[in-house]
């Protein structure tokens, strides 16, 4: 049997955070994405609609979020295997891309059908 470290959640958030961060330091597109959704979350406290209006609103930021982060993801794995250009690698980034396309159509779609549900109620 070997040694195999323990399980630790405090070490896998730390895993975690760092990429957080390393992706927002190396990546302008995660960058802006993040510092939109904190303004609009702190906007979103002070905005006149119902709780459940809010929770949607704010939660329908995370797709986008996440995508951005698997694209970086996708990104450097496909850099690291595939310095030179090759088709595949470019399918594979652009792929991944329009995981990022996609989640900003579903947030921006969620947030039309949202306000419209919440300017028809009042």
């Amino acid at each position: 049997m070997r040694n195999q470290p323990k399980y630790s959640i405090w070490k896998n958030a730390g895993y975690a955070f760092e990429g957080f961060m390393e992706v927002f330091k190396n990546e302008t597109a995660f960058k802006i994405e993040v510092s939109i959704a904190v303004v609009v979350w702190i906007l979103l406290i002070f905005a006149p609609f119902a709780l459940i209006a809010k929770a949607v609103l704010a939660l329908s930021l995370f797709p986008v979020l996440i995508s951005e982060l698997a694209n970086s993801a996708i990104e450097r794995v496909v850099d690291l295997a595939s310095p030179e250009y090759h088709k595949l690698a470019k399918y594979a980034k652009d792929a991944a891309s329009a995981m990022v396309l996609f989640s900003v159509t579903f947030t921006l779609l969620i947030w039309i059908f949202t306000l419209a549900i919440i300017y028809l109620e009042s």
